[in-house]
Parts: C-alpha cells; structure tokens; sequence
C-alpha cells in the first residue's frame, strides 16, 4: 500500500534503495519549508523566499533572488553539488520556478518551486 513502510522479511522497516529520490525528495521539503518557522528543524534547512514580500523588486531582481536563495537552501545538503538552470513563469504576482540540481554522485533532477512577491 502506497505511503506504508516496507517491512524485510524479519519484519524490521527496509532501508530506502533509491538514495537519490530520498535526495531529491530532501530538496523539494526543503525547498517547501520556510527557514525558522519550524523549532524541529536547524537553522540551517529550508527557505527565505517570504523575506521578498513587499521589498518591490523588478521582476528580474526578484527572479535573481530566487536563484539565490533557492541555490543557498539546496547546497546546505553535502549530496548536492550544483544547482542551475532556472526558469521561470510569472502569473501576476506569483512567480513558479524549475531548476536542476545535480548531486556529487552525479545523479540529477528537476525540482519546482514558487514564490508570491506582492
């Protein structure tokens, strides 16, 4: 059943075998989380993208920042190695974002993100 922990034969809970989804899944939570929002994480995980709200940025600054923060939030992991290739869709004032990332094992994905800059 999807979401169910998997059991080894001993009944003990299965390692995951896929490290670079659990990778990628550590991205996009971290990229979904907003950093000191939460006391159960460090100061180091997640993200400032609400730190852009009412600063009245063009839209290419705001884009810039996004880069900035979203590559800051994804390199604190050790597995990451780069983040790049930005692209981005605005709707009004929400801006959608997609980026690469690649981990020092050389495995990559695509993660997405938005941010909503009044």
């Amino acid at each position: 059943m999807r979401g169910e922990f998997v059991l080894t034969p001993t009944g003990k809970i299965a390692e995951a075998s896929a490290d670079a989804e659990a990778w990628l899944e550590w991205c996009r939570k971290a990229l979904a989380t907003e950093r000191y929002r939460h006391l159960v994480y460090s100061r180091l995980y997640g993200q400032e993208f609400e730190s852009l709200i009412g600063l009245g940025l063009s839209r290419a600054a705001v884009e810039s920042e996004i880069a900035r923060i979203a590559s800051e939030t994804l390199l604190a992991d050790p597995r990451t190695a780069r983040v790049g290739g930005f692209v981005f869709t605005w709707q009004g004032d929400a801006c959608s974002f997609a980026c690469s990332v690649t981990s020092v094992r050389d495995e990559a994905g695509t993660i997405e993100g938005s941010v909503v800059s009044l």
